[in-house]
């Protein structure tokens, strides 16, 4: 399996870099000190872009922790990795079906804020990023499309999965009792290879590829 693994990301990689070269290519943007690099354009293209490179990364990421034992922290990236995917279905399903909202350009507008007002202190900043609810994207995504599925249906299933693994994002207790066990039983705080629920991890990595 993990060859399979390998041979998606090496895809992936390839998809990835062929997708990139169709927008405009990042700015390097001159600071006093530094740079960085920032897209000119501000699109729904230029985020989904961004979103992409983070759900690759996130999932050599989630193999990682897997391999590691580490399986309380690769249940708390898969709970990011939902939310980019949701991400990039919110942004998408807006060009596809053509039904661009307010919501969506609020969305970019938060997303491409800059973290300071203040570049020369993050004290002295005054501005808060702010958000679209998860709400209002799962209600965009799970709209009615002719897929088959009632929108309460498949809005009840993303709730369920995120109400999982928001456990292990918060350390909720039955959540950080995975860890203890063994004969005698105690926490497993190097890695946990040994815990019952290793394979149940390991399958998981499956459903986010």
């Amino acid at each position: 399996m993990d060859a399979l693994y390998t041979s998606s990301l090496k895809a992936m990689d390839q998809w990835f870099e062929a997708l990139a070269q169709t927008i405009e290519q990042p700015c390097r943007i001159e600071k006093e000190r530094t740079y960085d690099y920032r897209y000119k354009k501000q699109s729904v293209y230029q985020a989904i872009i961004l979103k992409l490179a983070r759900i690759v990364t996130g999932l050599r990421a989630i193999s990682t922790l897997n391999k590691a034992g580490l399986y309380q922290e690769q249940a708390a990236l898969q709970r990011m990795q939902d939310e980019c995917d949701e991400d990039v279905m919110f942004l998408s399903f807006a060009t596809i079906h053509n039904d661009f909202t307010e919501h969506h350009q609020k969305y970019l507008d938060y997303f491409f804020q800059e973290e300071f007002d203040d570049p020369d202190s993050a004290l002295n900043s005054t501005q808060k990023r702010g958000m679209i609810s998860r709400q209002k994207i799962r209600a965009f995504i799970t709209k009615d499309r002719d897929n088959g599925f009632s929108q309460s249906y498949v809005v009840e299933v993303f709730r369920s999965i995120r109400k999982l693994y928001s456990g292990y994002v918060h350390g909720a207790s039955p959540h950080i009792m995975e860890l203890y066990f063994g004969n005698p039983p105690k926490f497993h705080l190097l890695n946990t290879a040994d815990s019952p629920f290793v394979q149940t991890y390991t399958n998981d990595r499956l459903n986010y590829y």
